[in-house]
């Protein structure tokens, strides 16, 4: 079949079973556009109002499914405004296949009008990106791309095709879908030492990342937790791996964690770590992390093993057949001394836990978490309300959560939302939790949220300040508010109408719960802008460079 570049690109996708693009034309991908055009019955595009709302829309959407997310984009500005999208979805290991278009190759290298080397400003935040010169290389490029975003390690690949390899001819010949790497577990010999190691220790305490929830492991380390009665803890990136209420899970540890979490790892003899990074938000001073404990560290990518802090064991491996092969290794058995001491952080967490009455950060998300319901996804922004979000709120089933972790990118929550909504269908509902400062940052997609009657229900914790720079200025810097106040007159009820979406104001407890009832009943998108005082603070905190000793609590 002798089709343009421009129809193998979509053809492929189709072919791999991409279902939805995220995207916005330009001069450079218009013959791409013009082959969407023509291929509407087998895939669906979604226009936003930037790049970086679509680069987002494509990360929530792989968030939330675990199927990657793809993002179109033309040449020169277009390209470039995918980049902190991209860096996010590395940073965070999110599959995701960027497409740009560019100048001709021709034009390559003489400064052309919107030309950019996207794949060399891209090159340190992929896992490998592409420049496709010849048409001849285009299918097999997009389907090595995708095997590659998905296999191991997920990450987004970029591939940049040139406007007259977009023009070109070439036989097209449809192939099956490609599949991801087979997972494999890590050495025998390496699981042999892991397992002598568990069967010492005698206060275990089980850490996990996202790494765990995209290999699928839920199932074998609540099986491991169990034979070894083992609290559990998990990263920013671990939340909703395993229901919030399960009786041995403490919650998310580090810098703004859980008490009973953080306390519990710290006076841990023994840490196993499936699926997730020691980064400076986790281990504070890492010289003095965990200093009783032995680490045993199971990641799928070998560069993360002994990186930050030294595991005794480290395992290269995908997390779930590594602990299949370790199971059955383990001796089982009690241990009621530990349980008695983590049972102890635990009430120690209550007596700190913000118990005040009225419209409090904590009160909101308790509302919100008797409105969520098993199909709920939620995305956050970043700063403070990312934290509360962190802290308070209920999971039920995994790939729940959206948020940038590893970048902490301000402006990636609606996009997220978006394309978690368009992903899930609009009998499921998404809430996006965000500030006023970070919802300045890419407020103008709720255009594309109203266009496609989106039900997204917008939080905004307005505290008309940047709160989370501002807590800092307050406990270290001698209360000098510089440039944290930005005294914006935004009026969010007025701009969701006039974008189109339905806002509401919300003083006090009751407000907002009617608000969030009645948002819930719209069939298009909602604000609720959310009034808290601007001293409001996430706690506990571990100030940076500290360690456990150093937690601030009220």
């Amino acid at each position: 079949m002798l089709l343009s570049g421009a129809d193998i690109i979509v053809k492929t996708l189709v072919e791999q079973g991409v279902k939805v693009i995220f995207g916005y034309p330009g001069g450079q991908i218009i013959n791409v556009y013009d082959s969407l055009y023509k291929y509407q019955d087998e895939i669906e595009h979604v226009l936003t109002a930037h790049e970086q709302g679509a680069v987002h829309a494509a990360d929530g959407y792989a968030r939330s499914t675990g199927k990657p997310g793809v993002v179109f984009a033309t040449s020169g500005p277009g390209a470039t405004n995918l980049v902190t999208g991209i860096a996010t979805a590395f940073l965070d290991s999110v599959p995701l296949i960027a497409i740009t278009g560019n100048v001709p190759t021709t034009q390559i290298g003489y400064d052309s009008f919107q030309e950019i080397d996207i794949t060399g400003i891209t090159l340190p935040i992929t896992k490998h990106n592409y420049f496709v010169s010849d048409v001849a290389n285009l299918a097999d490029t997009i389907r090595d791309a995708i095997e590659l975003a998905t296999s191991g390690r997920p990450g987004p690949v970029l591939i940049d095709v040139p406007k007259d390899v977009q023009i070109s001819l070439w036989e097209y010949r449809p192939q099956p879908p490609v599949k991801p790497a087979e997972p494999q577990p890590a050495k025998d010999l390496r699981i042999a030492q892991a397992a002598e190691v568990i069967n010492d220790s005698e206060r275990p305490f089980i850490y996990f990342g996202g790494g765990m929830i995209t290999a699928g492991a839920q199932e074998e380390m609540l099986r491991l937790a169990d034979m070894i009665d083992a609290p559990i803890g998990c990263s920013l990136m671990g939340i909703s791996g395993i229901p919030t209420d399960h009786p041995r899970f403490l919650g998310m540890q580090g810098m703004h964690g859980h008490y009973a979490s953080s306390m519990a790892m710290h006076h841990a003899d023994l840490i196993i770590s499936l699926g997730v990074r020691f980064n400076d938000r986790v281990t504070g001073n890492r010289h003095k992390f965990a200093t009783g404990a032995k680490i045993v560290h199971i990641d799928v990518d070998g560069s993360e093993l002994s990186k930050t802090v030294n595991a005794v064991c480290g395992l290269r491996g995908d997390v779930k057949p590594t602990l299949d092969a370790l199971l059955p290794l383990i001796t089982a058995g009690e241990k009621p001394e530990w349980r008695a001491e983590v049972d102890g952080f635990r009430a120690g967490e209550d007596e700190y836990l913000d118990h005040r009455a009225g419209m409090t950060p904590r009160n909101a998300i308790l509302t919100l978490n008797r409105h969520l319901g098993e199909n709920t996804a939620v995305a956050t922004d970043v700063g403070q309300h990312q934290m509360w979000a962190a802290q308070y709120l209920h999971h039920t089933k995994s790939r729940g959560f959206l948020t940038s972790g590893g970048l902490g990118t301000m402006g990636f929550g609606y996009g997220a939302a978006i394309g978690a909504q368009i992903a899930l269908g609009n009998d499921h509902r998404v809430v996006m939790l965000t500030g006023d400062g970070s919802f300045h940052m890419n407020l103008n997609e709720a255009c594309t949220a109203v266009s496609y009657e989106l039900p997204i229900i917008t939080v905004i914790f307005d505290n008309q300040v940047l709160g989370m720079v501002r807590q800092w200025q307050t406990s270290f810097y001698g209360k000098r508010y510089s440039n944290t106040d930005p005294q914006r007159r935004t009026d969010f009820v007025k701009l969701a109408e006039a974008f189109g979406a339905k806002g509401y104001r919300a003083t006090n407890i009751a407000e907002f719960k009617a608000a969030f009832a009645d948002a819930m009943k719209q069939k298009g998108p909602s604000w609720i802008d959310c009034r808290i005082g601007k001293d409001e603070k996430v706690l506990p905190m571990i100030p940076g460079g500290g360690d456990i000793n150093d937690i601030i609590m009220e």
